[in-house]
């Protein structure tokens, strides 16, 4: 596992905890919501990739 992948994701969750506290504190609930949920997609579109790249291996692996 890279260590790159870990710090991607810590600073996402990062600048969406910033926004949603600055979204929240200014009276727009709904768009600190929303820019959570962006956040979320992100780190899960990072994840999947990550997780594809990992059975593309194993199948070099045992030659499939």
């Amino acid at each position: 596992m890279n260590v790159d992948l870990i710090f991607r994701i810590a600073a996402v969750g990062i600048i969406v905890s910033v926004l949603n506290i600055l979204l929240s504190r200014s009276g727009r609930d709904e768009q600190a919501l929303m820019t959570t949920i962006a956040g979320l997609i992100v780190v899960l579109v990072i994840v999947v990739r990550e997780i594809s790249d990992l059975f593309t291996l194993i199948k070099r692996l045992f030659g499939f």
